[in-house]
């Protein structure tokens, strides 16, 4: 997948977190795996989705098993 359809769907991730702040896990758990990918693929991550993922994992305490920041 190029970069930009990544941040195409780090986007619509945004929405859902505005939409539906109850789903603010699974939104975790999916940001993680898109940059987890993006990093795995040598693509580089935006610092402000570095801050962003470590502001969700500040308000939940936690770190998706398997995935690391």
């Amino acid at each position: 997948m190029a970069f930009d359809e990544y941040m195409a769907e780090i986007g619509i991730l945004m929405g859902q977190i505005t939409d539906q702040p109850e789903d603010d896990r699974e939104v975790l758990m999916r940001l993680h795996t898109i940059i987890s990918t993006l990093r795995a693929e040598g693509l580089p991550v935006p610092d402000d989705l570095k801050q962003l993922e470590a502001n969700l994992e500040e308000r939940f305490g936690e770190t998706p098993a398997g995935t690391s920041s």
